[in-house]
């Protein structure tokens, strides 16, 4: 701390001015390297001797890291997923790991939404066909209409509630899969409890809208692209590594499923050579779920608010493990 007992902070990734203002005011900033640390960047060394660091998921906050920053008290991710931090070693350490649910809900709703219709339509290929003239050479081919397809969304949380009212509101029949069933929304006819086997056999189009953690890594596979049909689509926001990839691009390639939408891959960034850019009836987009400029405020505005609170020995607003609080 420093002489006026302000709590030091680092912020790894870049805030705006307003916002860095009222971090100034509360908590000492010992640096601001933004996200995009230069290659070989000791990440340890950063965080020593600070109480507090404002983090992106392309931070990684492991145990040998932890055990190196005694003092890090608080790790705020920019972002609602935190696969980036080990959480139970942040436990057993006593720091608390905050994250930024809710505010991007509706920004992922409204892209899984694109993604479908684009499929549905065939979108991309119907703008490829004008650009590269086919056009001329005749009409592109039909596709099919959205409404009365059924949508299975498999993890009805708070963004898969919003997909489920959106793809309604196309007149969409839309199923589920969860382990614990959502009363709520099926008393709202959001939509209908369905088994997960019988999920990927009914649906038209598959949404994942999961969290990533060891029991869901890899959990949608080649067993689960056999039970779809091979008219049917599926389509991932949630995170890469709860897709086996390899598996997808197999099924992808052998038509075993019509195609494909993603905006999430096991590592990213990918680039051309990745075998993913060589298939045509994937749809690949740069994880850009909560990639607008009002998400991206609101989700800054509340890693701020979580990263002074958490710093200044107050409760912060959205925390993943606040038994490190409550014990």
């Amino acid at each position: 701390m420093t002489s006026d007992h302000k709590p030091r902070v680092i912020l790894l990734a870049a805030v705006p001015p307003d916002l860095r203002a009222a971090i100034d005011a509360s908590c000492e900033v010992v640096a601001a390297p933004g996200a995009a640390l230069p290659p070989g960047t000791d990440l340890a060394e950063l965080l020593k001797g600070v109480r507090g660091a404002l983090t992106t998921i392309r931070a990684g906050i492991d145990d040998p890291l932890l055990a190196r920053c005694p003092d890090l008290k608080v790790v705020s991710n920019v972002a609602v997923g935190y696969d980036n931090i080990d959480v139970p070693a942040a436990t057993r350490r006593g720091v608390l790991v905050c994250n930024t649910p809710g505010v991007l809900d509706a920004a992922v709703a409204d892209l899984t939404m694109v993604m479908l219709l684009s499929l549905g339509r065939g979108a991309l290929d119907a703008d490829r066909f004008v650009r590269s003239g086919g056009w001329n050479a005749g009409a592109f081919p039909l596709t099919r209409d959205i409404a009365g397809k059924t949508l299975g969304i498999v993890g009805l949380g708070r963004i898969g509630r919003m997909v489920a009212r959106r793809a309604r509101a196309f007149d969409m029949d839309v199923v589920y899969y969860k382990p614990n069933r959502d009363a709520g929304a099926e008393a709202e006819g959001l939509a209908t409890y369905c088994d997960r086997d019988d999920l990927f056999k009914r649906a038209d189009f598959v949404s994942l809208h999961l969290p990533f953690n060891e029991a869901t890594r890899r959990g949608i596979g080649a067993r689960e692209f056999a039970l779809m049909k091979p008219t049917a689509y599926f389509i991932n926001t949630a995170r890469g590594s709860v897709v086996d990839e390899a598996a997808l691009i197999a099924a992808l390639k052998a038509n075993t499923i019509a195609g494909a939408a993603l905006d999430v891959m096991e590592k990213e960034p990918i680039g051309a050579d990745h075998p993913l850019c060589g298939l045509p009836n994937v749809m690949l987009l740069p994880h850009i779920g909560s990639a607008t400029v009002e998400t991206r405020r609101a989700m800054m505005e509340l890693a701020v608010k979580n990263l002074i609170a958490a710093a200044c020995g107050d409760r912060a607003p959205a925390m993943v493990n606040p038994e490190v609080l409550d014990r």
